[in-house]
Formats: C-alpha cells, structure tokens, sequence
C-alpha cells in the first residue's frame, strides 16, 4: 500500500470538487447571430416555422434563437446556414445581410 501525505492530497482533491465556470457565448455575439438569422429568414420569404422545418428543429426553438435566448452548437449553425445559403461566418458577422443586399 503507498500512503500520500496528505498535505499533498487534500488541495488535489479540492481541486477536483470545484465546479469550473460556464463558458457562454457573449450577449453581443448571439444578438449579431439573432439579426442574421431573422433578416437573412425574412429577406427569403420564409417563416419561423418554414425555416425550422428545413432545419429539423421545432419552430420554438427557432424562435429562441432569434431572441438571443440560445447558445446555438456548430453543427446547427452549419445547417441554418446551409438552408439560408450563407457561410457560417456571416451568420456570425456584424451587418452581414447589409453586406449581401
């Protein structure tokens, strides 16, 4: 059996215990990421429930993301772009749509 001092173990262990911080998107970047989801939606005619019918995700969820209220994967971003017919980066640039149009 090998004994630890345990002046060694127990800062280890409190280590472990602490619950490591949440990492979320910023508030600016899911607002740009709302706008060009909505104008980019709205500029081809299609509703909410349309687009996320394309997508393979239920209208309220859509929704949500349209009011900054999620924290979108990078595999759904690929499909809202692909359905939109625009890069992942523009999804996620400021006043990409203005760019566009």
């Amino acid at each position: 059996m090998i004994l630890i001092e345990s002046s060694i173990v127990n800062p280890l262990i409190q280590l472990m215990k602490k619950e490591k911080p949440i990492r979320k998107p910023s508030h600016s970047l899911k607002a740009i990421l709302a706008d060009n989801i909505r104008g980019f939606r709205e500029s081809k005619g299609v509703s909410q429930e349309e687009f996320a019918g394309m997508c393979g995700v239920h209208r309220t969820y859509v929704g949500s993301v349209e009011r900054g209220e999620r924290n979108v994967t990078l595999s759904t971003l690929e499909v809202f772009a692909d359905v939109i017919g625009v890069s992942v980066p523009q999804l996620l640039s400021e006043k990409a749509l203005k760019h566009d149009h």
